[in-house]
């Protein structure tokens, strides 16, 4: 069997971008697909997080990797650049742009990808399959069940505020920046237009931050139950909700994308960068508002 060989970087929410636009293009080819970890033996920021998830993939060995003509990689940051700019094996195949790439589906097997993928362009014709691939197995935990159990009885709505590094680093800041709290007011407001019983349901990395300065006239309750290193527990919970209001993160995407409903309301921002450059027409589903 053929194999498609996908580059895992990043958090969580990235990281399902990539297994998923990897998992539907092994589906369509009759293929396996292995995950390449080796990014995280040089990336301390953030680490593999798809083990909690019954996902159908397998960890890509040295000798898969060897395979398929991938070098170990490069230590030093000035040999990383280079092994950047070298050109790809012909194996391999990197994202071209921030934007949905329609040549992914064409390249020659076995492969291995390396880049972001995010767009549900990528996955979309299998959304029914991924979304049973990445609902936890693991119970819920007495807490998380009591927090299921009210978003259930509720006319929910997951408001997510990602701020983390988009504020303490100061690069990270400037390449993506946070959501204002305008954004938030505007979003909260079309939501009750048309769903006035609305009850929010506040996840953040900045729990202090949101407490002190979302002031929305809405019932809220604040989730708290998870710590960082149990995020999928927190989009699970956010894809359990009946509406979304997500930051410009990955992460509360997807947990906008995993709620299956055709009912749902999202309303995303419509600037999901800070710094220009970045082509980003692909990224939200047709359905979803952008303000």
């Amino acid at each position: 069997m053929s194999t498609v060989i996908v580059r895992l970087i990043g958090g969580l929410g990235n990281q399902l971008f990539q297994y998923a636009a990897a998992r539907a293009l092994a589906l369509r080819r009759g293929a396996q697909v292995k995950l390449d970890l080796t990014a995280f033996e040089t990336y301390g920021l953030r680490r593999y997080e798809l083990a909690s998830y019954p996902i159908v993939a397998g960890i890509a060995t040295a000798e898969d990797l060897k395979a398929i003509g991938k070098e170990q990689p490069a230590s030093g940051l000035l040999a990383r650049l280079v092994g950047r700019l070298k050109a790809s094996p012909p194996h391999h195949y990197r994202e071209p742009g921030y934007s949905f790439d329609p040549r992914l589906a064409d390249q020659p097997l076995p492969l291995l990808m390396d880049g972001y993928w995010q767009s549900e362009r990528y996955f979309a014709d299998f959304a029914g399959v991924l979304r049973a691939d990445l609902t936890p197995q693991e119970p819920l935990d007495p807490l998380n069940a009591a927090l299921a159990e009210r978003i259930r009885e509720t006319t929910s709505v997951s408001l997510h505020v990602r701020r983390g590094d988009y504020v303490s680093d100061a690069h990270t800041n400037a390449y993506h920046g946070v959501c204002s709290l305008d954004y938030y007011r505007a979003a909260v407001a079309h939501i009750r237009e048309r769903v006035p019983e609305a009850h929010l349901f506040v996840f953040s990395d900045d729990h202090d931050w949101t407490r002190d300065n979302l002031k929305l006239d809405v019932p809220t309750s604040y989730v708290t139950a998870n710590s960082a290193d149990r995020g999928f527990r927190d989009l699970q919970l956010m894809s359990m909700c009946s509406h979304h209001i997500i930051a410009n993160s990955s992460f509360s995407w997807w947990g906008a994308w995993l709620n299956p409903s055709p009912d749902k309301i999202v309303a995303a921002p419509k600037r999901w960068f800070a710094k220009g450059g970045n082509d980003t027409r692909d990224l939200l589903p047709p359905a979803w508002v952008q303000l």
